[in-house]
């Protein structure tokens, strides 16, 4: 049983940065991909970044602000999120899948990831 918590949503103002955190547990998750997805209110789900072992990848978005950071000794996932602006807002999701290979894991759509955390909110206000 895979289980994903994350934590650190806040509300901050636009500028400003905050730490997300996914704790995960159960299956051999130091060889799966990691992702964060973001959904801003209305819109689908979408991946923000991402990581394979050591090879990351980042949305359009995100590249220059996000850094995506797996601990496997702490069994968690970070995504230190700065500058951020309004388009921000939203839950954030941590998920994982079993990847074929690390291009596989960057470019995948919420509809292959297997496993969800239950979301973390983050607002940002201008």
């Amino acid at each position: 049983q895979v289980n994903l918590v994350e934590s650190g949503g806040d509300s901050v103002q636009a500028g400003g940065s905050l730490v997300l955190s996914c704790e995960y547990s159960g299956d051999a998750l130091s060889t799966k991909c990691l992702a964060w997805f973001h959904q801003a209110p209305g819109k689908e789900r979408e991946r923000v970044a991402s990581t394979y072992y050591s090879n990351t990848g980042y949305a359009d978005s995100a590249k220059g602000r996000f850094t995506i950071f797996r601990d496997n000794a702490k069994n968690a996932v970070t995504l230190q999120m700065n500058s951020l602006n309004d388009g921000d807002t939203g839950t954030y999701y941590c998920a994982t899948k079993a990847p074929r290979g690390a291009e596989d894991c960057h470019s995948s759509s919420q509809w292959s990831f297997t496993y969800w955390g239950q979301g973390t909110e983050v607002f940002v206000s201008s």
